[in-house]
């Protein structure tokens, strides 16, 4: 399967999240996302230009594009993952992991702030809450890590021969 046809197929195929996609469609849309992405992040600067206070560009167009490709890149992923034999929703697995991440460190925030009121001298929380803090960013980064090169190593893997629960191979 060639890129223009991998391109037609997965925005044919916007919110199809049932069957399967092989590799090369998979990651030749891939591809396509990350072209295109690159050329409107080319294209907001020359427009819109750049802000000399902080030295960004403007990310109108890019940020317009990604959000339109967003639904037709779940549902490859989903598709290609389910070529491999594995259910579509291992996909969430890296985001779920980030929101619980930001979950507990908001919590242990919240926490640490309602303990300050009701100790005589804050300072003496201040060092466990910023090594707690600190080592559980660490742990959760190193399982952040981990989940995403998985994620890829699964996306990358070989279609599975024949007909599997998700249907025929296309």
């Amino acid at each position: 399967m060639g890129f223009t046809q991998s391109v037609k197929i997965c925005l044919s195929k916007y919110v199809v999240f049932s069957g399967r996609a092989r590799r090369s469609e998979y990651w030749w849309f891939v591809l396509f996302v990350i072209l295109v992405s690159i050329g409107l992040a080319v294209l907001d600067t020359t427009l819109f230009g750049v802000d000399p206070e902080t030295g960004q560009g403007s990310n109108l167009l890019n940020s317009l594009f990604q959000l339109a490709v967003l639904l037709p890149m779940l549902a490859a992923g989903w598709r290609r993952l389910h070529d491999t034999g594995r259910p579509g929703w291992y996909l969430l697995l890296p985001v779920a992991f980030s929101i619980a991440t930001m979950v507990m460190l908001l919590t242990g925030v919240v926490v640490f702030s309602a303990l300050e009121t009701g100790v005589e001298d804050p300072e003496v929380l201040r060092g466990p809450a910023a090594f707690l803090g600190a080592s559980g960013l660490m742990i959760m980064s190193v399982i952040q890590l981990v989940l995403s090169v998985l994620m890829i190593w699964w996306l990358s893997r070989p279609s599975q021969e024949g007909t599997n629960e998700y249907g025929a191979p296309s």
